[in-house]
């Protein structure tokens, strides 16, 4: 899980670690002590869980293995606020973590000042392996301000009020995009996986070789307007577009629309950081789980693109353009009026189990379970999303999620065969 980089981290990587550190609590200055303590459902965490956990991971990572003096904060604070960690010893369950009310809010921003303070302090004395390991805690953190936005949607949509954490963004009426239109590949044997000098995640590498059939991808992902008609022609009631497991759950769950949709008075609204509005026909479609994803992709007889395919296709776009985080206020995907982008908005549910390259492994270590444990059960999303930090994706970053969660922003792009 080391970033996968030639030069040694330098002054450039204090600066991030500094940049980092003030965005994650700048999304979270609104949140009162018992906005940030509650947990809404065991996949989510609390606010102050995440600003607890992030600095756990820099104290414990790189202050406790590489600056001698160094004395933990507060010894109880590992087994709070290690996540799943197992070579790190017992930790508190996640589906507990909501019980959690002490510390205070105030006291974990006090733990991530003597974090800071202690970091910074020892920067010059580090070794390269621990500034390499600032880097990676540098874009773990990064992950985490993306979780915890959505965790704290989650949240605030259990609340009856439906609270507004931030005024929404005055709207710019944009009209309906056209038909889809499609971006053809002739098909033959393409490279994926990181390949450059910059940072990259374990799960990237090593970079490979694919077999592409012909097949084309869809020049933008499928607004909301197109979701409801989906909707209106009986989708989430016909079995033909289902997978077994897909349609056992939209039963079983008495799903009828992405989350956070809802039907008043004729007019769909949606529930999001700025409170409840009506659903904008020509944004991207987000919150549908990958069941749902590819159950449209039926209903519109097309498919899913592979994970080979998406990063073929976005490996020529720019990985830092699009709606994608750039600071503390209401993030939501929007109508493109740039043209076709594959990166920001939503997060596009691929076809392709989360597994791992060929000859990939893991680093040693408590960090080497950062991401290879993980590769059973789930499917790879690609692209970055509203709530990404800008800066964060690139063309080879896999995202990955169970097929029924949907509480990310998450969307679809088609992709058919030629």
């Amino acid at each position: 899980m080391l970033p996968r980089r030639a030069e040694t981290p330098d002054a450039a990587t204090i600066h991030l670690y500094r940049s980092v550190r003030a965005l994650t609590e700048a999304l979270a200055e609104r949140l009162s002590d018992a906005d940030a303590t509650v947990q809404s459902m065991p996949d989510a965490s609390p606010a102050k869980w995440h600003l607890a956990h992030t600095s756990w991971f820099f104290e414990t990572f790189i202050l406790r293995d590489h600056v001698p003096a160094y004395r933990l904060h507060d010894d109880r604070f590992p087994f709070l606020f290690n996540s799943y960690y197992e070579a790190e010893g017992r930790r508190h369950a996640r589906a507990r973590r909501g019980m959690i009310t002490r510390p205070s809010l105030d006291e974990v921003i006090a733990y991530r000042r003597h974090v800071d303070d202690a970091l910074v302090a020892a920067w010059d004395s580090l070794p390269d392996a621990a500034r390499m390991l600032v880097e990676l805690g540098c874009q773990h953190e990064q992950q985490h301000q993306e979780l915890m936005l959505t965790d704290m949607l989650h949240l605030f949509a259990e609340n009856p009020c439906e609270p507004a954490i931030w005024p929404p963004d005055p709207k710019v009426p944009v009209p309906m995009p056209g038909p889809v239109g499609w971006i053809g590949h002739q098909g033959g044997v393409v490279e994926i996986g990181h390949q450059s000098d910059g940072f990259a995640f374990d799960c990237e590498t090593p970079r490979h070789s694919v077999l592409l059939q012909p097949h084309a991808l869809a020049d933008r992902t499928i607004t909301n307007g197109e979701w409801q008609a989906f909707i209106a022609d009986g989708g989430y009631r016909d079995p033909r577009h289902w997978l077994s497991d897909g349609w056992a759950w939209v039963q079983a769950e008495c799903v009828d629309a992405p989350l956070y949709w809802e039907e008043r008075d004729g007019v769909w609204t949606r529930f999001g950081l700025d409170g409840r509005r009506p659903v904008d026909p020509a944004a991207p479609v987000t919150h549908v789980s990958f069941y749902e994803a590819d159950a449209y992709a039926s209903w519109a007889g097309a498919r899913l693109p592979t994970e080979a395919e998406w990063e073929a296709a976005a490996a020529a776009h720019d990985a830092a353009g699009g709606n994608q985080l750039d600071g503390a206020g209401p993030v939501e995907p929007r109508p493109s009026i740039e043209g076709p982008a594959f990166f920001g908005d939503v997060w596009e549910w691929t076809g392709s189990a989360y597994r791992p390259y060929p000859r990939f492994a893991a680093a040693a270590g408590a960090v080497g379970e950062y991401n290879g444990k993980f590769m059973s059960g789930q499917f790879v999303l690609r692209g970055g999303s509203c709530a990404t930090p800008r800066g964060h994706a690139r063309a080879s970053y896999r995202n990955f999620f169970y097929p029924h969660q949907r509480w990310q922003f998450t969307g679809v792009r088609l992709a058919k065969d030629v």
